[in-house]
């Protein structure tokens, strides 16, 4: 690894990801600031909802304001409340040509946006038999973890908290059991609200963050991708690097041994 953590490259099923923030096109103020934010994250990775956008990339599509030279598209199924709804709109993203890969989201409840994991399941199992590339938004229950690799999840996305709550790192104790169970890629999707959040998924040794509300929110969102960008290296870079053990006691910085006295 370099200095600077440049050459830590993330692999999922051979596709190549340069940046480990991952960044939504939702509730920002407009597309153009949109467009800022996304360039500011350094991202190359970018959901956007196939219920919500005009895959026929008309005037005014936010898909015209992606740079596809630079960001690869991750449909996602958001709004999708049934494994019916799901199937549909993540075999209608690859057939307008999206990707094949498919953020999944199979909602379970209206009020707190959790997810249904039964029908997550099933339909994790049924998109990953029909070659799509499933990266499956979930809760931070590591055996639902464990069950979606075995039904063919490329890779995990528990939350950190619900969705837009900008609550950061709820259980960061089931993340690092995830993080110990699968061996598969570990991103965090949801709750993350600042940069400090970013940082400490990442220091847990989660492989990458996706964010929107965070940044889309924010009073200054570009200002705030840049932060995110910043956090998620540094804490990866941190992970890496190993930190020290946490201990009870003081342990002086200058050891007395050798001194003059």
């Amino acid at each position: 690894m370099g200095r600077d953590g440049t050459d830590d490259k993330l692999i999922i099923k051979g596709i190549e990801f340069s940046s480990r923030l991952w960044v939504g096109t939702g509730k920002y103020r407009s597309n153009e600031e949109m467009a800022m934010a996304l360039e500011a994250s350094g991202t190359d990775v970018v959901t956007v909802s196939v219920r919500r956008v005009d895959l026929g990339r008309v005037a005014g599509s936010l898909l015209n304001h992606i740079d596809l030279k630079k960001m690869k598209i991750l449909p996602n199924t958001a709004g999708c409340y049934t494994v019916e709804d799901a199937l549909r709109y993540a075999r209608l993203g690859r057939e307008a040509g999206l990707s094949d890969m498919v953020k999944l989201e199979v909602i379970g409840d209206e009020k707190t946006l959790f997810p249904d994991v039964i029908g997550l399941l099933e339909a994790t199992e049924i998109l990953a038999k029909e070659g799509f590339i499933v990266f499956p938004y979930t809760n931070d229950d590591p055996i639902m973890a464990k069950r979606l690799v075995d039904a063919g999840a490329a890779c995990v996305m528990p939350l950190g908290a619900p969705i837009g709550s900008g609550l950061g790192i709820r259980n960061p104790y089931n993340i690092k059991i995830i993080l110990e169970t699968v061996k598969i890629p570990v991103v965090v999707d949801a709750g993350v609200g600042t940069a400090s959040d970013a940082a400490i998924a990442m220091e847990l040794g989660c492989d990458a963050v996706l964010i929107n509300t965070g940044i889309a929110g924010a009073s200054d969102a570009v200002a705030m991708a840049s932060a995110m960008k910043h956090a998620v290296m540094a804490g990866r870079l941190s992970y890496r690097a190993g930190r020290i053990p946490k201990k009870l006691y003081a342990t002086a910085s200058s050891p007395l041994e050798g001194m003059l006295l």
